[in-house]
């Protein structure tokens, strides 16, 4: 049993734990920015070279859409052991919380574009045409209509994604890449600590709630206006 009167517990979960939330509060945040670099452009090119649209071109919409479904098919866990190569030569290394980026950023980009790409899509056409009898040029299109006509649609897609890394994060842990999930793994279920399990899954949950609240108000926010 657990002695949780005792000071040096709090102090040794407290050592444990904090450290551990940081990593991956890095790994989240870094990787999630990182996924939205690519699956921002990737979204926007599986829309806009769909069949009726501003710049059709099927054999770029199924080629990228057939490597972005590959991705999204394959479990994170076998993407974390497939990319070990591709990790090391990007990282020097495949284990600890930076390389844990590159398969991170592997998952993650595939899912923002499948998300930008059904937020875009919900965009009426009538105001694309608008713009374009306006004769704007592709470029403006997406610049000043389809992204800020998506802004609240793409912020809950944000939240969405952010919480689906948090789990990522967690699961990148049984190779060494540190955070909640390697502390999870090294002290809750091999050393039988039943309390470390239970604080980090309560850590976890706090933070998913959080991105979910933020995300959600944020893009009420932004719909009313």
């Amino acid at each position: 049993m657990f002695d949780f009167t005792n000071p040096q517990y709090w102090e040794t979960i407290y050592q444990l734990l904090v450290p551990a939330t940081g990593e991956t509060l890095y790994m989240v945040i870094a990787s999630t920015l990182l996924a939205y670099l690519l699956g921002v452009p990737l979204g926007v090119i599986l829309v806009i070279s769909s069949p009726d649209h501003i710049s059709p071109n099927p054999w770029i919409e199924r080629t990228l859409g057939t490597v972005i479904n590959i991705f999204r098919s394959a479990p994170f866990i076998v993407l974390l052991i497939v990319l070990i190569p591709v990790t090391q030569a990007i990282m020097g290394t495949y284990i600890g919380t930076d390389a844990a980026i590159v398969p991170l950023v592997f998952a993650t980009a595939p899912f923002v574009a499948r998300m930008v790409e059904s937020s875009l899509k919900e965009i009426p056409y009538g105001v694309i045409e608008a713009a374009l009898s306006m004769g704007s040029s592709p470029w403006q299109i997406i610049r000043k209509v389809l992204l800020p006509e998506a802004k609240a649609s793409l912020i809950l897609g944000a939240a969405i994604t952010t919480i689906s890394v948090v789990g990522y994060t967690a699961m990148a842990g049984t190779i060494g890449a540190g955070g909640l999930g390697d502390v999870a793994i090294r002290y809750g279920q091999h050393r039988f600590r039943t309390d470390v399990m239970i604080m980090t899954v309560i850590i976890l949950v706090i933070i998913v709630q959080l991105v979910q609240l933020f995300g959600t108000k944020l893009a009420r926010r932004i719909s009313h206006h």
